[in-house]
């Protein structure tokens, strides 16, 4: 009897454990799209940090994005087991804030053009440069705003990972929450140590004395592949962003769902390349979706912000 109880207990275990690597498989795809731009922000954060000091940064910066998931992944849970009613709602913000994220990376250039970069760039060269600059001062500045920054990321991630699992029973809403916080953490900054160092690998590879020819090849490869990463990795974050986030939106829309599953059977019908029309058309709707959402979110906070602007002048 007591065989069979225990038997029977493995068994309930197995299963709660295959369906908790079933929804963190779900959670952490809906995700990824936040992934993308979260390492070339994160790695954007570390440039103008000494190269010394680049992975004590990057660490320090994942420490805080633990705390972060610390205070995270108890509030969503809390949201969902007395307010599941509010999960839609957040989903539908984050969603939302991810679509104006994405369009005001586009819009930036030709809202402001590249001047104010290049004036960015040059203060912090300048404060490389000069030896009255608190470099210590400078770095944990750097490390508060990429904290900030990873707070508002890791926001969305909890939220769309809750979102996966709101039906679940609590116990896996925990696991999940929990597995994905810390396997984002590792994940995310674990990569940004590797961009931030692949230079500096390049350039040792590069420059090694005795160093055969493939050697100094792999060194050069190195040094010109790390800004194109970045580059990538930003476009394809930007991608991400809007098509999460218009998924995101078209889902919580009534009958939005609906059009875009119709297009896609519809696509599907084409001759010979139907099956991939039908596979890419969703994806592409939720982006183009995400698209026109940013830009009435990046329209609406600009208009808000001048009205404040007049409205401060005014009084």
């Amino acid at each position: 009897m007591a065989g069979t109880s225990l038997l029977a207990l493995i068994d309930d275990i197995t299963t709660i454990l295959d369906d908790v690597a079933a929804m963190s498989k779900v959670a952490a795809k809906k995700t990824a799209g936040v992934l993308g731009d979260d390492l070339a922000l994160n790695a954007q954060q570390v440039a103008g940090v000494n190269a010394d000091r680049e992975l004590p940064v990057v660490w320090a910066v994942a420490l805080g994005s633990m705390r972060n998931k610390a205070i995270l992944v108890p509030a969503a849970l809390a949201i969902s087991a007395f307010a599941p009613w509010g999960i839609t709602p957040l989903l539908m913000v984050g969603g939302a804030y991810l679509c104006f994220e994405g369009f005001e990376k586009i819009a930036h250039p030709l809202l402001h053009g590249g001047h104010e970069d290049e004036h960015h760039h040059a203060e912090l060269a300048a404060a490389l440069a000069n030896p009255a600059v608190d470099m210590v001062a400078l770095e944990k500045d750097k490390i508060k705003g990429a904290v900030r920054t990873d707070f508002i990321l890791s926001a969305e991630i909890i939220v769309i990972a809750l979102g996966t699992v709101a039906e679940a029973p609590f116990a896996q809403q925990v696991t999940v929450l929990a597995g994905i916080a810390v396997a984002m953490t590792v994940g995310v900054y674990g990569i940004v140590a590797a961009i931030v160092k692949m230079d500096d690998a390049g350039l040792y590879l590069a420059q090694r004395p005795g160093a055969g020819a493939f050697t100094v090849g792999l060194g050069r490869f190195l040094l010109s592949a790390a800004p194109k990463l970045m580059k990538f990795l930003s476009v394809a974050g930007t991608l991400a962003m809007f098509m999460v986030g218009g998924g995101i939106l078209t889902h919580g829309i009534p009958g939005a769902h609906d059009v875009i599953h119709h297009a896609a059977e519809f696509m599907g019908a084409t001759p010979g390349a139907g099956a991939l029309l039908k596979a890419v058309t969703p994806s592409l709707l939720d982006a183009v979706a995400g698209v026109v959402a940013g830009a009435i979110v990046l329209a609406g906070v600009t208009m808000a912000g001048r009205f404040l602007r007049l409205f401060k002048r005014s009084h």
